[in-house]
């Protein structure tokens, strides 16, 4: 179970970003030691269309693509929207916040500190991965897909 102590931060820029820019935003916070955990959310990008008179036919979008983080190579399932961070103490916040403020000077960014993942497995989470589940994966879990998240292991 993770520590409900550890602090968040969720970096929220003005616009959608594309795959290029969020490959090198994540891969900037990557290098940053001190990150225990990041997720990106935003839209969906199906591969068919869910709904109307075109259901069921494929959703050609350009978003729709791999990236490479660190090591791993990722599917882009979402637009990045926002990305969520839990970090080991508050002084590596400002470390991002000063990484952000260099990174995003085309359009503006908040940078909001709380509590944005979940902290204490939840029951999808004990019917995903058991009781003995990794706390590194709790509230990561969509239940509505069979994919399990992409674990970065970094040299820190």
């Amino acid at each position: 179970m993770t520590n409900a102590a550890f602090p968040q931060a969720r970096i929220v820029p003005l616009r959608m970003l594309k795959p290029g820019t969020a490959e090198r935003l994540l891969n900037m916070l990557a290098g940053i030691a001190g990150i225990r955990r990041m997720m990106i959310h935003g839209p969906g990008l199906p591969k068919t269309v869910p709904y109307g008179p075109a259901r069921g036919s494929p959703n050609p979008h350009s978003d729709r693509t791999a990236i490479r983080v660190a090591d791993a190579e990722i599917a882009l399932r979402v637009q990045v929207g926002t990305v969520i961070l839990e970090v080991e103490d508050a002084s590596v916040i400002e470390e991002i916040r000063s990484l952000c403020d260099d990174f995003f000077v085309e359009f503006p960014y908040l940078l909001q500190v709380g509590k944005f993942m979940k902290t204490t497995p939840t029951l999808v989470d004990y019917a995903r991965y058991g009781p003995d589940a990794d706390g590194s994966l709790i509230g990561l879990t969509d239940p509505r897909k069979g994919e399990s998240p992409v674990i970065l292991r970094t040299e820190q």
